[in-house]
């Protein structure tokens, strides 16, 4: 018998049964993935899913099937499971728009959970995450955020050869690319840039352009979530260039940084790292320490759900020295994603950290 009990707050895609743009659409919601959370909970050792909630009964049934939970513990609202369910993690895996009231629930219920692990992007707006924040912050729970290259071998290296072994020296420009949409997509993409340079942004200019790739697969759902981008100045100086404005056929999501000692450049959609040590002037190519062939979707995504409810549980009993991917830091792309909305419809810059009424600007996704 597992040491832990997990819960599931929402049965669709990520949960476990399918992600759209990741996925067959005939397969989403038919079958189960192992790149999912409750795909996390079952290769993880010493912790099981034993709890799922939904307000569609349907999905409810579907997933609960598919992933062995028993009707009797298949509720119809996460409230219900909250009140019923004595739990040490409790996962959201609703829509992003609707992160937030199922975490401080939560946090706050007779559950009891000592970890929440939240999809991305963390929520609405960032007056929402910060309440998330604060809240678990009181009720003693770590907020973990699925943002999942952090739970991934390759990216953690890469991290600390970075802003540990500084093989990049002080870091002047990012170009990063990604496809659309920002809220959906781009939270991978800006998470990984504050999160290999430590770094928060300082000034933001955007641009909407307000095309999304998922419009027919919403079922008529409209949401602000489009593609977009823009000029990010972050808190170390660095000048930093997104472009989350192209379709998933067409796009690539890369990173070029540039460097006092070095310049490396990423491209997980392609599989290619490459890296070149600044000498005399000139830019010889060179191996990334400790790091062999490039990141993957095929490989290290999917193994990145495991790892996350892994450190769940290392979480839960107490060895882990450190959240890996505590909301405070989640709270870093999503700002810098409401930012660019704000700049485009405003026509000017935008200062970060958001104040009030900046921090209640809602972004709808899914």
């Amino acid at each position: 018998m597992a040491t832990y009990k997990a819960g599931i707050i929402g049965t669709g895609g990520i949960a476990g049964m399918g992600i759209l743009g990741m996925h067959d659409q005939d397969e989403i919601g038919e079958k189960k993935f192992r790149a999912s959370h409750a795909g996390g909970y079952r290769e993880a050792d010493d912790i099981e899913l034993v709890a799922v909630a939904d307000v569609d009964e349907e999905k409810l049934a579907r997933f609960g099937e598919a992933w062995d939970v028993p009707p009797e513990r298949r509720y119809v609202g996460h409230e219900a499971m909250l009140a019923e369910e004595a739990l040490d993690a409790v996962s959201v895996c609703t829509p992003s728009y609707l992160h937030h009231g199922p975490a401080v629930d939560a946090a706050r219920s007779a559950a009891s959970p000592d970890v929440i692990w939240c999809e991305k992007p963390v929520a609405a707006s960032v007056a929402e995450v910060r309440e998330m924040i604060d809240v678990c912050d009181e009720e003693d729970v770590e907020l973990v955020v699925n943002h999942s290259f952090r739970f991934t071998d390759k990216l953690r290296t890469l991290r600390d050869l970075v802003r540990e072994e500084g093989i990049l020296g002080d870091v002047r420009s990012v170009n990063a690319q990604f496809r659309r949409e920002l809220m959906r997509n781009s939270t991978h993409l800006l998470d990984m840039l504050v999160y290999l340079l430590d770094a928060r942004a300082e000034r933001v200019s955007g641009h909407i352009n307000g095309e999304n790739d998922a419009v027919e697969a919403l079922d008529g759902t409209s949401v602000d979530d489009s593609g977009g981008g823009g000029h990010v100045v972050l808190d170390d100086g660095t000048f930093a260039t997104v472009d989350c404005t192209v379709a998933r056929e067409v796009s690539s999501m890369a990173l070029t940084f540039v460097g006092t000692e070095g310049k490396l450049y990423i491209n997980n959609d392609d599989g290619e790292w490459r890296y070149w040590r600044l000498e005399d002037g000139t830019h010889v190519e060179a191996d990334l320490p400790g790091i062999e062939g490039a990141w993957s979707w095929e490989e290290d995504y999917r193994n990145a759900f495991p790892n996350a409810a892994r450190h769940v549980v290392d979480l839960l009993e107490g060895g882990a020295e450190r959240n890996r991917s505590p909301g405070v830091e989640a709270a870093r792309s999503l700002e810098i994603i409401v930012a660019f909305y704000i700049s485009h419809y405003t026509g000017a810059h935008v200062d970060v950290p958001l104040d009030r009424p900046l921090r209640d600007v809602t972004i709808s996704s899914w």
